[in-house]
């Protein structure tokens, strides 16, 4: 419990707690500790936001910007995604593009962090960075890893789960070559009994089919087998590997049950 301190400026506080380690705060927190009224606190605030000393993701929520990070206008958002997620009250993980780099799968770096989350947020700008957030259901029972930071740690997807969710939210993941390119990598990672326990708990057997045949386009069919001989078991019909494409005239591929209706192009040397 932090102690308050009448006449603490908020400019102390921010460089006590950044002193001691830590890189975000609330308003909640900074009143409390300093015993400034919600106006001087949000002028203060500002101030703080205009030198670059903080920065504001969302309202009432602060990151504190060290100084070798005062160009870019705010720390990596892994120093504070795991806060930021508390603040708002909603279950989450880095997810898609930004977990397979974390994976060792980073053909390209992202351009925008990814976090998968049980509700809708709008996009923000922190910084430099831009953070996406997608809405996935039983998100809660959706299996993730800790990984350190260096501010403490934060929820990432297995790489089973980011193989699912690549599949899953392929528009923004850069379409089916870009998909494919880090499928190709992020292989490696994958164990076949886990993959199709997440593909279970997940419950989108359509998302594994596809994710199934662009497994075997990159040519890492033995990380699909256990997927493959789960799917046989299970009611399946043809699905379209890109959704929006027109169901008809197109390929079969027998084995996933994936009308093929785009061409899967990964990146030269991957397949």
């Amino acid at each position: 419990m932090q102690m308050r301190s009448p006449g603490l400026s908020l400019a102390a506080y921010v460089d006590g707690l950044q002193g001691a380690g830590r890189y975000t705060l609330t308003a909640r927190e900074a009143r409390q500790a300093t015993g400034l009224k919600k106006d001087t606190l949000q002028k203060a605030a500002r101030r703080l936001v205009l030198a670059r000393r903080l920065c504001s993701p969302r309202e009432g929520f602060f990151v504190t910007v060290p100084l070798e990070y005062q160009s870019a206008g705010a720390p990596p958002p892994s120093w504070f995604i795991h806060d930021l997620m508390q603040f708002v009250g909603q279950p989450y993980y880095v997810g898609m593009l930004s977990a397979a780099a974390l994976h060792g799968a980073a053909h390209q770096q992202p351009q925008e962090f990814q976090v998968v989350t049980s509700l809708p947020l709008p996009s923000m700008h922190v910084g430099r960075a831009r953070l996406r957030f997608v809405v996935k259901r039983k998100i809660e029972a959706t299996p993730t890893l800790r990984l350190k930071t260096d501010t403490g740690s934060m929820a990432v997807s297995t790489p089973e789960v980011t193989a699912l969710d690549l599949v899953s939210y392929v528009k923004a993941c850069g379409g089916l070559g870009n998909v494919a390119t880090v499928l190709a990598e992020l292989s490696e990672k994958i164990d076949p009994t886990e993959l199709v326990v997440a593909a279970q708990i997940d419950g989108e057997r359509s998302v594994a089919q596809r994710l199934g045949y662009l497994l075997d386009v990159v040519l890492a069919t033995d990380k699909a087998a256990a997927l493959a001989s789960w799917l046989a078991g299970q009611q399946t019909v043809y699905v379209p590997l890109r959704p929006t494409r027109k169901m008809r005239g197109h390929p079969k591929d027998d084995k996933w049950k994936v009308l093929v209706n785009a061409e899967v192009e990964p990146d030269e040397g991957v397949a």
